[in-house]
């Protein structure tokens, strides 16, 4: 079983080829290809390599399908006795994309 694991976003993702996920807004356009560098681990062919910080030579390559909006989240703030309110929405942006190989040096 091949899978990376790499970090894009503050986040770190584990994937395959052939796997979909959303990360978070790439500047990439639709149908474009995103290569991810900073790859954390790799395993291959039971074989586990992990960098230090990352696996030199290494990326994850991805199609970018979409970009989208996730829903709205509300943040209320509220204080007692002091006619304090805020309510504020927020709406996060992601990027569809989906797993083309995982590539080692």
């Amino acid at each position: 079983m091949d899978y990376a694991v790499f970090k894009t976003g503050g986040k770190q993702y584990r994937v395959q080829p052939g796997d979909t996920l959303d990360v978070e807004l790439l500047p990439n356009e639709v149908d474009s290809l995103a290569e991810f560098g900073e790859v954390l681990a790799v395993s291959r062919d039971g074989e586990l390599t992990v960098g230090a910080p990352i696996v030199p030579g290494a990326s994850v390559r991805a199609q970018v399908k979409s970009h989208y909006k996730d829903r709205k989240v509300m943040v209320y703030k509220y204080k007692a006795k002091t006619r304090y309110r805020r309510k504020r929405g927020h709406r996060q942006s992601y990027t569809r994309v989906v797993i083309q190989d995982i590539l080692t040096s």
